[in-house]
């Protein structure tokens, strides 16, 4: 397999690109163990690599994010790394884990010493990659589940999100991260430039902002397009371009990413 990782490396047309792909790839063997181990039972996949996998979102992304949607199905996060680890060192990986699964969201990452500079990715010897994996152990009512098959790098059966919940995911970080994303706005231009995306969840949105301590209006349909074009309407927009700008898979994207195009999307009748 790591025979398929570099032939991957060489087919990208630089180093940043090249290192995206390192990561997907790692991450879809992640949640290749996470499928076999049974996770995929209790977890719904949701986020931004869930937009990637899924619906092919021409941006990369960092994390892979879980809701345990399913308390009756078991979750173990501890042992499905564990088994990540064993799968993945037997094809001589380096792999060191951290996990936190003291708070409400747990939190891993999955380490990978010196594979950047065995791939030539890298001048450092010991530079790490990591994958980080959160759940959401009490995640808001109301989302809506569904199972893909997906073939990307490994053939995935996933349980996740379903489209009108991953549209209020993003709307919750989009309003309440304490530091907006410009990955985050980008999204929201891909999301709402589809016009066959339903609208958003707004019972999933209205628990998670609650639970989040929330002190604006209940979001409904007739304000959520303002609600959002309210919070995005000040953002210093260099900072979305500086901070979207590394994880877009064409760099021409990059010019679609203006405030007047969020405006207009965000303004359309919906």
């Amino acid at each position: 397999m790591k025979d398929y990782l570099a032939d991957l490396v060489r087919s990208a047309i630089s180093i940043w690109q090249a290192r995206n792909l390192v990561r997907e790839y790692l991450q879809a063997r992640i949640l290749e163990v996470l499928q076999r181990e049974g996770a995929m039972l209790a977890l719904a996949f949701h986020g931004g690599t869930a937009l990637r996998f899924l619906y092919r979102i021409p941006r990369y992304s960092e994390d892979l994010d879980f809701a345990w949607e399913r308390k009756e199905a078991p979750y173990d996060l501890r042992g499905y790394l564990q088994a990540v680890r064993r799968m993945l060192e037997a094809e001589g990986y380096d792999i060191t884990l951290r996990v936190n699964d003291r708070k409400v969201v747990h939190s891993a990452f999955v380490r990978f010493r010196g594979l950047l500079h065995e791939l030539r990715l890298s001048p450092y010897p010991d530079e790490v990659l990591a994958v980080k994996v959160e759940v959401d152990t009490r995640p808001p009512a109301g989302a809506g589940l569904e199972v893909t098959f997906v073939r990307r790098h490994v053939t995935l059966r996933l349980q996740h999100h379903d489209k009108a919940s991953l549209l209020a995911g993003k709307l919750h970080a989009i309003l309440q991260r304490p530091y907006l994303k410009g990955r985050d706005v980008y999204d929201l231009l891909w999301f709402l430039s589809d016009p066959t995306w339903p609208p958003p969840n707004l019972t999933m949105l209205n628990n998670a902002l609650r639970q989040t301590g929330w002190r604006g209006p209940t979001v409904t349909w007739a304000n959520w397009r303002e609600v959002v074009w309210q919070r995005l309407a000040a953002l210093p927009w260099d900072r979305v371009i500086e901070d979207a700008r590394p994880f877009l898979e064409r760099e021409a994207d990059v010019a679609l990413l203006t405030r007047e195009n969020v405006t207009r999307v965000l303004r359309a009748d919906g």
